[in-house]
């Protein structure tokens, strides 16, 4: 090897360290755990005002949607959809009824989100949402984007059953 090399070697810097992906980084081709269910994340939608993301998950043919929210901590929110629809962006109830289960309004915001991968809504745009609880601690959750709704269940859960398991 010649002194030229080894001080090329010497002088140039080092390679930066890989970092590894959080719950807030991943995206669509990575791997996660929730609640001791692995799943594959196949989507991704974020509201970056909000510091919102939200992970469409697939385990087999079950979809599931993982709402990570970065406020004072990080919160999180496992949801299925559900079949129903709404009338009008200008008609959304304050409770909503659903099997015996009276939802109330606990927020509703709109901001710009940006999709990746397979997601409800196939193109970023201006979204609504609207987000319930119910008496029991159950969740519910109304999207709307460009004349569609959707509608999700679940619940909260708790930080230490979400793991990144591999992150490309």
């Amino acid at each position: 090897m010649s002194i030229f090399r080894r001080i090329r070697q010497i002088l140039s810097k080092p390679e930066a360290p890989i970092v590894e992906r959080s719950i807030l980084t991943i995206g669509p081709g990575d791997i996660c755990e929730v609640s001791l269910v692995t799943y594959e994340v196949i989507g991704r939608t974020q509201n970056q005002r909000r510091s919102t993301v939200v992970l469409t998950l697939q385990d087999g043919a079950n979809l599931q949607y993982l709402v990570v929210e970065a406020r004072e901590r990080t919160n999180y929110s496992l949801y299925h959809p559900i079949d129903g629809r709404l009338d009008s962006i200008q008609e959304v109830p304050m409770t909503i009824e659903l099997e015996d289960r009276v939802y109330h309004m606990e927020e509703q915001y709109t901001g710009h989100i940006v999709t990746t991968g397979k997601t409800p809504f196939m193109q970023g745009g201006e979204q609504s949402v609207w987000q319930y609880q119910s008496d029991d601690m159950k969740l519910l959750r109304v999207e709307w984007l460009e004349g569609r709704f959707m509608l999700y269940e679940g619940e909260d859960i708790l930080q230490a059953d979400v793991h990144v398991i591999r992150g490309s």
